[in-house]
Order: C-alpha cells, then sequence, then structure tokens
C-alpha cells in the first residue's frame, strides 16, 4: 500500500479545525455568561433551564460539556500534527467535526437572540453532521489507542449527548410556543419522548457495534432527567420512572452488542 501523499487542502483542514474549535470555545464561554453573554439557563426567557419542560435535565448535567470541550481540544490539537496530515480517516472526519464546533457555537448564539425555532433547525443540523462523524467513526479502524480516545470516544460523547439536547431542545420550544399537547397530559408526552430517547440510544448500540461513548453520554442525560423530575419542578415520577428504565434498557442493549462484537473478532 502506497503512503498517503500530502497536499495543500490537508493543511487547510487542520487549520479549519484548529479555528473551528477557537469559535467553539468563544460561543461556549458566551454561553456561560462570560463576555456579557446570557447563561443558557436564563437565555430565551428560560426556556432550556432545567424546569423548562418534564424532560429537561437538570443542571449537573451540562457539567458534561467540560468532557467534550477537553475532548474535542485535544483532537484538535493532535489532528494538526504533521504526522496526521495526510491521514485518510482525518480527511473524511476533519471538516465534520469542524463544522459541529461552527454548528455548536451558532446553536448558542440563537438561543441567546431568543431565536428558538432556528436553534432546533442548528441542533438538527448539528446531530446529523454527528451522525455522519459517528458512521465514519464505526466503519474505519483508528490506528491507536489514542486515536480511538480521541475520535471514537469524543464523537460518540457529543453524539450521544446532543441526542437527549435535541429533544429537550424541540420540547423547549413547542413549550415556549404554547403549546399544549393537544390535551394529552404532560407526563405521557414525557414518557413517549423519553421512549423515543431510549430507541435511539438502542438504535445507537446497534449501529456503534457496543460502543460506550455514545450509551455513557446518552445515559447520563437521561439519568440526570430523572433526577430533575424526582427532585425538581414539573415533578413527575412517570418521566423519572421511564428515563430510569431507558437508562437501563440502552444499557443492556450496548453490554449485549459490545460482547456480539468481540465474539464476531474472535471468531474471525
Amino acid at each position: 500500500m502506497q503512503p498517503s501523499v500530502l497536499v495543500p487542502s490537508d493543511r487547510i483542514r487542520q487549520v479549519v479545525v484548529l479555528v473551528s474549535l477557537v469559535f467553539a470555545l468563544v460561543g461556549a464561554a458566551v454561553g456561560s455568561g462570560a463576555f456579557g453573554g446570557t447563561p443558557i439557563q436564563k437565555a430565551s426567557g428560560g426556556a432550556l433551564s432545567a424546569t423548562a419542560t418534564p424532560i429537561a435535565p437538570a443542571v449537573p448535567a451540562f457539567s458534561i460539556w467540560g468532557v467534550i470541550y477537553l475532548g474535542l481540544a485535544a483532537y484538535a490539537v493532535w489532528q494538526v500534527l504533521p504526522g496526521r496530515a495526510a491521514d485518510p480517516r482525518q480527511r473524511m472526519l476533519g471538516y465534520p467535526v469542524a463544522a459541529s464546533l461552527l454548528l455548536n457555537a451558532a446553536w448558542i448564539l440563537s438561543v441567546q437572540a431568543g431565536l428558538l425555532t432556528l436553534s432546533v433547525v442548528v441542533i438538527a443540523v448539528l446531530l446529523a453532521v454527528l451522525a455522519f462523524a459517528f458512521t465514519v467513526c464505526v466503519h474505519t479502524r483508528g490506528a491507536s489507542w489514542v486515536e480511538a480516545v480521541l475520535i471514537d470516544g469524543v464523537i460518540g460523547l457529543y453524539l450521544g449527548w446532543a441526542c437527549v439536547a435535541t429533544a429537550a431542545n424541540i420540547s423547549a420550544v413547542l413549550v415556549a410556543a404554547g403549546f399544549t399537547g393537544w390535551g394529552i397530559p404532560a407526563d405521557v408526552w414525557a414518557v413517549v419522548v423519553v421512549a423515543v430517547a431510549g430507541v435511539i440510544g438502542v438504535a445507537l448500540a446497534i449501529a456503534g457495534r457496543g460502543r460506550i461513548a455514545p450509551s455513557l453520554s446518552l445515559c447520563w442525560g437521561l439519568v440526570w432527567v430523572g433526577v430533575a423530575r424526582l427532585n425538581g419542578e414539573p415533578h413527575s415520577v412517570p418521566a423519572a420512572t421511564s428515563a430510569f428504565i431507558a437508562v437501563a434498557i440502552v444499557i443492556l442493549a450496548t453490554v449485549l452488542c459490545r460482547a456480539a462484537a468481540v465474539t464476531r473478532s474472535h471468531r474471525s
């Protein structure tokens, strides 16, 4: 096999990822209330606060962003090294990761500007970009454990959390727009949305052949949805119960898929 040939576009891609990281970190700082920005929990009239809807995660759930941003920063620095420039896997993943960073910053700005409908569009595109990147990770193999952590692990965490965030975002926008659920109780809607998140978690486990990262962050989000509904407002035992059940099912599906993948690997 002939080695990959470095071309100028490879260097451009590396720089684009690094610059996108800077935009994302600035957006995150603004979203935390720095630089005069309004914290996301208080932006748009509190539409995305932990008490806005029955499926909003408790505040501690958002600490996962620290891990995701740290992983993305490490990846951005790692991929800019000379040895990574012509890596075929980086050629497939560099721009999607850069796009996800920019979309995340755009989502924060849209929420702070009170453009909730736009925020749904942005997070939906973000979710699609991350799903594509995750698919690339599943169908390609990293060269080292470092790559497995910085690419597969970080993208998996990012995707799993984005699934929970998308559901919470859509629900918050509907509530803010005055949606009353067509007469169906809020608890029922909460159970349905949590069930959909659980199904997505199982689908990720199957598609990812039992990869731990996406299930870990998705379950993290659902656990904090359950905690928020038991310990805060709006109080909802059905929503909390369904969230914990969904977590158990996703974990079981991930373990089974992982075991099946390991068995196939040993046989081959």
